[in-house]
C-alpha cells in the first residue's frame, strides 16, 4: 500500500498496486513490440530495440516484485501474464497484421473474463 502524508494526514491508495500491476503488464506488451520491430529492423536500429526490450523487461519485472509484496503472487502473476498475453495478441493483430480468427478473439476474450474474476476474487 502506498500512503501519502499532506500537512499530518494520510491518504491511504489501497487499489495502487493494482494500478502498478496494469502498469507491469502493459510494460510486457511494450516488451514484447519492441521484440516484433527488432525482428524487422537491422543494424543500429535494431540494437535500439533490443535496447528497449531490455529497458521495458526491466521496469516490467521491477513493477511485478513491487506488486507481489501485498497482492498473492499466483494472482499478480496470472493477471500480469494475462495483460501481456492478450496485449501482445491486439499488438500483433493491429500492428503486425496476424490473422484475427474467430477463435483466435474467442479465446482471447475468455482471457479477459478470467483476468476480470481474478481481480474480484483477491483480497
Amino acid at each position: 500500500m502506498i500512503r501519502f502524508v499532506f500537512e499530518k494526514q494520510t491518504i491511504l491508495l489501497p487499489n495502487m498496486n493494482w494500478i502498478l500491476l496494469i502498469i507491469a503488464g502493459l510494460f510486457e506488451v511494450a516488451f514484447a513490440a519492441c521484440l516484433g520491430y527488432a525482428k524487422k529492423a537491422t543494424g543500429t536500429e535494431a540494437t535500439f530495440w533490443y535496447a528497449g526490450f531490455l529497458i521495458c523487461l526491466s521496469i516490467s519485472m521491477f513493477l511485478l516484485v513491487k506488486v507481489t509484496r501485498e497482492l498473492p503472487i499466483g494472482t499478480a502473476y496470472a493477471v500480469w501474464t494475462g495483460i501481456g498475453a492478450v496485449g501482445t495478441v491486439l499488438l500483433g493483430i493491429f500492428v503486425f497484421e496476424e490473422p484475427a480468427s474467430f477463435w483466435r478473439l474467442f479465446f482471447i476474450s475468455t482471457l479477459i473474463f478470467s483476468i476480470i474474476g481474478l481481480k474480484f476474487v483477491s483480497n
